[in-house]
């Protein structure tokens, strides 16, 4: 049954603050209490991220291609090389995570613009995102902390969580029938939300990007799922540098009106248009530990002219949250 009231929504000091009625005000959640939580469940490793701590870092460049400069005026797509520091990483706070975790990687992208502007991304290797609002996501890491006595999940929440939010079904079935990948160089990786693309005539278009591995995707098989250790992608993407640039192929989807704007779990339709928006090279990789990536605060609102955000409150929620992770660690708590 639809409201009467409209809704909208905005973010306040890290809170996100919803015009609705009281039930959905009493869903409201903030950046503290959802890093909060996830520090109450995956523990603090002082210094380090409170999410996506087990991670490598990465360097190299990016070219922008005319077919995305004819969408956006981002000095992204003048087809001159971009400097990128990059962070590939797990998702959980847990730095000793199994490589073979059946959870999303991720990929960060830092890109230095000229005249020291900034461009990030921000990606998992899911087509879609496992929340649609906040709230999700809290309780999601609020129904995964360990029993004491298990020292796992306990089964009964996990079960109530997911009969509560079927927002989360589609990303985790996408985790539960593909495997991890082989490496990180092996994997696609998508912005998640829509986002605007805006030319030079002020025109506004909606997109949602991919980054598709010249290599291919590869994923492990059953078999190596039982043998593999649980560190290997870091080395895995060390080696394949060695051997030369790895590179991904930035594909954007181009939304048509009734395409979800605002709505990370959903996608959008396969036969969107396809355009080729640049290629990104990385020619080295490292531990993250000392390295150039490991201070960056991959905030996905840190945008450059060209490219906007949408309307989408998960990916506005985003910002402060990895603000009060960011001055967490920064503080070596």
């Amino acid at each position: 049954m639809k409201s009467a009231f409209p809704r909208t929504w905005w973010l306040v000091a890290g809170t996100l603050t919803i015009a609705a009625p009281l039930s959905a005000r009493a869903q409201e959640v903030n950046a503290d209490q959802v890093v909060g939580a996830m520090e109450a469940t995956f523990g603090i490793t002082p210094g380090e991220r409170r999410n996506h701590t087990k991670g490598t870092c990465s360097i190299g460049e990016f070219v922008g291609t005319p077919e995305a400069a004819a969408y956006s005026r981002s000095p992204l797509f003048s087809g001159k090389p971009i400097p990128v520091v990059a962070r590939f990483s797990l998702a959980g706070g847990n730095p000793k995570a199994p490589d073979t975790a059946k959870s999303p990687r991720g990929m960060a992208l830092e890109f230095g613009l000229p005249d020291g502007k900034l461009q990030h991304m921000t990606m998992l290797n899911t087509p879609v995102f496992g929340a649609a609002q906040p709230r999700t996501l809290f309780d999601l890491v609020v129904a995964s902390k360990p029993d004491p006595a298990t020292g796992k999940p306990d089964p009964e929440k996990i079960k109530a969580f997911k009969a509560t939010h079927p927002d989360n079904k589609a990303q985790a079935d996408y985790l539960a029938n593909n495997n991890p990948p082989t490496s990180y160089a092996s994997s696609s990786y998508w912005g998640i939300h829509t986002f605007k693309f805006i030319d030079r005539a002020d025109k506004t278009t909606l997109v949602r990007w991919r980054f598709a591995p010249q290599d291919g995707e590869k994923r492990l098989t059953d078999e190596e799922m039982k043998s593999a250790p649980p560190d290997f992608l870091e080395q895995a993407l060390i080696e394949r540098t060695k051997r030369g640039p790895v590179r991904w192929d930035m594909m954007i989807a181009i939304g048509e009106p009734d395409d979800v704007e605002v709505d990370p779990t959903v996608a959008w339709p396969e036969n969107r248009k396809q355009v080729r928006a640049g290629t990104l090279s990385l020619t080295a990789a490292m531990p993250q530990k000392g390295a150039e990536c490991e201070k960056i605060n991959f905030d996905p609102l840190v945008m450059a002219d060209g490219i906007a955000p949408s309307k989408d409150t998960v990916l506005k929620f985003r910002s402060p949250a990895y603000a009060v992770s960011f001055a967490r660690r920064l503080s070596g708590k």
